[in-house]
């Protein structure tokens, strides 16, 4: 196994117990990822830390038994018997862990807003908050200033979220700005965008349209883009009159343009009738 394969096999077992963790409704989802958060900030800070936790010339156990110590009676037996367990993977490098623990981060508050049937809102409130940044230049400097203080963008996004996303997008976001850990605040919005779809084994496609789609055609389109990928596609919608082709849809690094997805949105059509 290759390092880069290592990191990528300890990922998924990680996602695995967790998900096993949080399928039981006696599990705290939201306490879980304010656990995990903090473990995560104290991991990133720690660089010496993350460093022997992930030695591959240390005993799993041994790791297994630090983390016990140093979090043992800082957080549940939910939280610390999934770092444990973590730990006692093989990762390529220190800052793997990290990353990988800020996923499950995020995976558990997004599971505590599928639960609560909020997991759809999440998803396109968090789309159309990456929008609203990348279109005003004064509020993504002001949650990037590096100068400001936690309290100080917290309250920022206190004012612009509370009361008009949910609880759980306020979190997630929050987090995102205050500890963006060399991240882009593109990136990571696109990041947990990406994580709130695949919690509903969904992909997304990013639907750029000259004039606001019909409730018809957003079906027609999902239908086959879904077909075509062979997923379920959640379709995250915006308007630009001067999108070329009438519309413009992108999967990943796939981009369909006009004409190629007016020949799909027949061809759903067409199964339908």
């Amino acid at each position: 196994m290759t390092a880069h394969g290592a990191s990528r096999e300890a990922t998924a077992a990680a996602r695995g117990r967790l998900d096993a963790l949080t399928d039981s409704t006696s599990v705290d989802a939201v306490r879980l990822a304010d656990e995990l958060a903090a473990v995560t900030a104290l991991l990133h800070r720690e660089v010496s830390l993350r460093r022997v936790l992930t030695d591959p010339a240390q005993p799993g156990e041994a790791k297994a038994e630090l983390v016990q110590r140093l979090i043992g009676g800082q957080v549940g037996g939910a939280a610390a018997d999934l770092v444990t367990g973590m730990v006692r993977s093989r990762w390529s490098q220190p800052r793997d862990l990290v990353d990988a623990l800020e996923e499950l981060t995020a995976t558990a508050d997004l599971t505590a807003a599928q639960r609560t049937g909020a997991l759809d809102n999440v998803e396109d409130e968090l789309f159309r908050f990456g929008r609203i940044v990348a279109s005003n230049t004064e509020l993504r400097a002001a949650l990037t200033d590096r100068a400001a203080t936690t309290a100080a963008k917290s309250e920022l996004l206190r004012s612009l979220l509370a009361g008009r996303a949910d609880v759980t997008t306020e979190r997630l976001v929050t987090r995102l700005v205050t500890a963006p850990r060399g991240r882009s605040l593109e990136a990571g919005l696109e990041s947990l965008s990406k994580l709130a779809a695949e919690r509903r084994d969904r992909m997304v496609a990013v639907v750029t349209s000259a004039v606001p789609l019909s409730d018809g055609q957003k079906q027609r389109l999902g239908a086959a883009l879904a077909k075509l990928y062979g997923r379920p596609m959640h379709l995250n919608l915006d308007v630009d009159p001067e999108v070329l082709g009438g519309i413009r849809v992108q999967v990943g690094d796939e981009v369909i343009n006009g004409s190629i997805a007016d020949r799909l949105e027949d061809a759903a059509r067409r199964m339908a009738s």
